[in-house]
């Protein structure tokens, strides 16, 4: 089947399930009306998944073919456990080794994008961690030349969770050998908590302006809408229904309509239930603030 165009504007989707295969993610997808899909492809709350086998990874193209989602619009989030910041040695070493399985598996299934909580410095400091990342990084990467690119989050800076600034994002960029390999997905509702107010005009422009003088519009990839509960530097990562947290629709309103990010692939991280209503109320507010 050939894969249709993409859609014109903002590619709007969501954070899908993969019960019963990571495949399952994708018609999920489309019965909500997503044109574009995050998906774990594992256990986001265990170490080791099983292995995708090769049934597993022709299932998922066969599907991707029939749901016609161009690869660009699918994006991985790795395990919650991974934090490639932490001075453990033990837990360091481990969680390289489920970084590097997970972008094995976006790999298999021709996933171009790995979104990663890179970590937190868990009291080491901030320069400690940051180096650490870009070193975690560096020795996953060294042994996969090729493969996915590696998504660093824009987190809200709760606890000690690194890469909630974009001076720290680039600071991880500018320590790794492979820089080419790094993107960016930011999260409206992190970085609202986080100290960046996108609620508004001043503050929205103010935001996009850093973003592009730390780090270079082209290393934006990738984007989650989510509201939030807390409120502007909170530092409290609680994601809300579009247009019902402290952010408002505003913020949203302004995002997809600037044509200098709203080419990448957005997917809702919010609370739903197990119909899909949450997600289509999302898409619908979204594409209601559309020009």
């Amino acid at each position: 089947m050939a894969e249709p165009p993409p859609p014109a504007g903002p590619r709007l989707g969501a954070h899908m399930s993969i019960a019963g295969g990571c495949h399952n993610a994708l018609t999920r997808g489309r019965d909500v009306g997503a044109d574009a899909v995050q998906l774990f492809t594992k256990n986001a709350s265990q170490w080791a998944g099983k292995p995708l086998t090769a049934e597993d990874v022709a299932l998922f193209a066969t599907t991707r073919a029939q749901t016609g989602y161009a690869p660009e619009v699918l994006i991985v989030h790795d395990s919650y456990l991974i934090n490639l910041a932490t001075p453990d040695e033990v837990l360091w070493v481990k969680s390289l080794a489920a970084f590097g399985d997970e972008l094995d598996r976006c790999a298999a299934l021709g996933i171009p994008y790995l979104v990663t909580h890179a970590g937190a410095h868990v009291g080491q400091g901030e320069t400690s961690g940051l180096a650490r990342i870009a070193a975690g990084i560096d020795r996953v990467l060294d042994t996969r030349p090729l493969g996915p690119l590696i998504l660093l989050e824009t987190t809200a800076g709760q606890g000690t969770s690194l890469c909630y600034r974009f001076e720290q994002i680039a600071r991880v960029v500018e320590q790794t050998r492979y820089p080419e390999r790094i993107g960016v997905c930011l999260d409206t509702c992190h970085v609202f908590a986080a100290g960046y107010n996108l609620a508004g005009p001043a503050g929205y422009e103010a935001m996009i302006a850093d973003f592009d003088r730390l780090l270079g519009l082209d290393r934006l990839k990738a984007l989650h809408l989510n509201d939030s509960k807390k409120g502007l530097g909170s530092r409290v990562d609680r994601h809300d229904h579009i247009g019902q947290g402290a952010i408002g629709l505003e913020g949203f309103r302004l995002l997809l309509n600037d044509p200098r990010v709203n080419t990448r692939p957005m997917v809702l991280e919010t609370e739903k239930g197990p119909d899909g209503a949450e997600d289509r109320m999302n898409l619908a507010t979204l594409r209601g603030l559309l020009t």
